[in-house]
């Protein structure tokens, strides 16, 4: 059980890295001045090297500065930041049949559209945040608006021109559960009731996934919830699952489930006791359950956003559990993210490191890592230790 000293060393850690490195190489270098929003494909030193914008990642880093003004401090240039990026949004990013381009020009003409739901989702994240931090409610209004749009094409993507073919097998991804329960509570706030069947029926989806009597959580499982034997069925995302713990975890708590609670709590547990690699350390990308060689190639690659959401996850456990186990996992993973992904040059992490922990590639933005997954961890462990603090120095 840590003392006071060392969750004083956790948190002083965690406050240093976020506010010294991590928010200031994306204060300096992302913003766009000349179009609004966001360079997100940044060298490792921050100059832009793709002049792209990812619209995913434009609304997730709206989110994590609206987020930051308002439960951190009211710094004005956190709010300029996000102002920027929702008026691009705004501006150039949805169409008006409500889908959201995956990626735009500079300028904000169109690049490239995909047939899944996850741009509209972040789009809708970055209203409810800017939202909330500015109280201006017409974007909430909106939020709101599309929220009951995705969720109608969530049970149903050839809505957004997914092809549905002969031989396909009946499946169902976890993604579209997970990120809808958290896209919900982004929205909701406190008036989380009138959402009341949505969730209901987001955590029974989720739950599809989750197979107790093997201990493991399936990207890929039949809309019955049955295994399915194949490459797909067997696939393991160890950090998506771990993220998928700690969604359903704060619906737990307010709920006030406490069966909820200990299979979220086990979905974490079980996630990285699958994935975590013995021999070098970090969580593998991809597992295959049948012992088959995975698939993707990248499969044995140790990633940022993996070990970002399992800090928090192991933490969140271990706030709500007090066991040993949960700490020594938060800080195994903890002492193996802080020592292999930060950049003490340059700032910020780099997001992709081979088996044995080398970086194999320099940059700190691209198409799919932005500011969202180091930033949020960090502050959401910044915050859980500090409440965790004031506990221990209260007893």
């Amino acid at each position: 059980m840590p003392d006071l000293r060392t969750l004083s060393r956790y948190r002083e850690q965690f406050e240093k890295e976020l506010f010294n490195s991590v928010l200031p190489f994306w204060e300096n270098h992302s913003p766009d001045k000349v179009n609004g929003g966001y360079f997100n494909c940044l060298d490792r030193d921050g100059r832009v090297f793709d002049t792209r914008k990812h619209i995913w990642l434009q609304g997730r880093q709206v989110w994590m500065f609206s987020t930051l003004y308002r439960t951190v401090e009211q710094r004005p240039e956190w709010l300029d930041i996000a102002v920027s990026g929702i008026r691009f949004l705004r501006d150039h990013a949805i169409r008006n049949d409500g889908r959201v381009w995956f990626s735009l020009t500079a300028d904000g003409k169109p690049v490239q559209m995909q047939r899944k739901i996850f741009s509209e989702c972040f789009y809708i994240m970055a209203l409810a945040g800017f939202s909330r931090a500015t109280g201006e409610g017409r974007y909430l209004i909106e939020a709101e608006n599309l929220l009951q749009q995705v969720w109608e094409w969530s049970s149903d993507l050839s809505k957004v021109g997914r092809p549905v073919h002969e031989g396909q097998i009946p499946s169902s991804q976890l993604a579209i559960p997970m990120i809808l329960l958290n896209l919900i509570e982004e929205v909701a706030g406190d008036t989380y009731q009138r959402y009341s069947p949505e969730i209901d029926d987001s955590i029974r989806r989720m739950l599809l996934h989750v197979h107790e009597d093997r201990q493991l959580v399936f990207e890929t499982v039949a809309p019955d919830g049955s295994f399915i034997d194949n490459p797909d069925g067997r696939l393991l995302n160890p950090g998506h699952a771990i993220e998928a713990g700690w969604f359903l975890q704060h619906w737990a708590q307010r709920l006030d489930d406490p069966k909820l609670t200990e299979t979220a709590v086990n979905m974490v547990r079980w996630s990285d006791k699958a994935g975590w690699d013995t021999e070098s350390g970090g969580l593998f990308y991809f597992l295959d359950s049948g012992n088959f060689s995975p698939t993707s190639l990248e499969w044995s690659m140790k990633l940022w956003w993996p070990h970002c959401e399992a800090m928090y996850a192991y933490l969140l456990n271990y706030r709500l559990t007090r066991r040993k186990e949960d700490w020594l996992a938060f800080s195994r993973v903890t002492d193996y993210a802080f020592s292999h992904f930060p950049d003490p040059d340059y700032g910020e992490w780099f997001g992709y490191l081979d088996r044995n922990g080398t970086v194999t590639h320099r940059f700190k933005g691209g198409p799919y890592k932005g500011c969202f997954h180091v930033p949020r961890a960090l502050l959401m462990c910044w915050n859980t230790l500090k409440e965790l603090e004031e506990l221990t120095a209260d007893s």
